[in-house]
């Protein structure tokens, strides 16, 4: 049987809609199955779904009817093995996200917590071709010792 290449990007466009979430973290979760990187499966999913919820909820808040792209990609490492993983959101809502500091009771204001606490590295980018911004992160395998 011959090897495989493994698919070393995704990418999605969906309406600022809620219930494309969980469609967004299954393109996600596909991109890891294909490429053998279960160890970042739950980091990599509980990220991926803060980011589009911020950015279906700043489109919501904003009158924004512009679609929402996610972007899945491998990096680095040899071609049977990639080493990291670079999700990135956009959405064309005016403003940058902003983290907040929610009280216990509150159910929503975690997303840029999580994604600054359980990524490697992240950021917001307003660079690109069109208007909006793009929340992106980047999380990796670990060497076994």
């Amino acid at each position: 049987m011959r090897n495989q290449a493994i698919p070393t990007d995704c990418s999605l466009v969906f309406p600022p809609d809620p219930m494309w979430v969980r469609t967004a973290r299954e393109a996600v979760r596909a991109l890891l199955a294909a490429a053998k990187g279960d160890e970042l499966a739950d980091a990599a999913l509980l990220l991926t779904s803060e980011a589009v919820t911020n950015s279906v909820n700043a489109c919501h808040s904003k009158g924004c009817t512009a679609p929402v792209t996610l972007f899945a990609e491998w990096i680095g490492g040899e071609s049977d093995r990639p080493r990291r993983l670079r999700v990135l959101v956009h959405d064309e809502a005016p403003g940058l996200p902003c983290g907040q500091t929610p009280s216990s009771d509150e159910e929503s204001g975690r997303g840029l917590l999580l994604i600054s606490a359980g990524a490697d590295s992240w950021g917001v980018c307003t660079d690109g071709p069109g208007p909006g911004k793009a929340t992106w992160f980047e999380i990796g395998l670990r060497d076994n010792p």
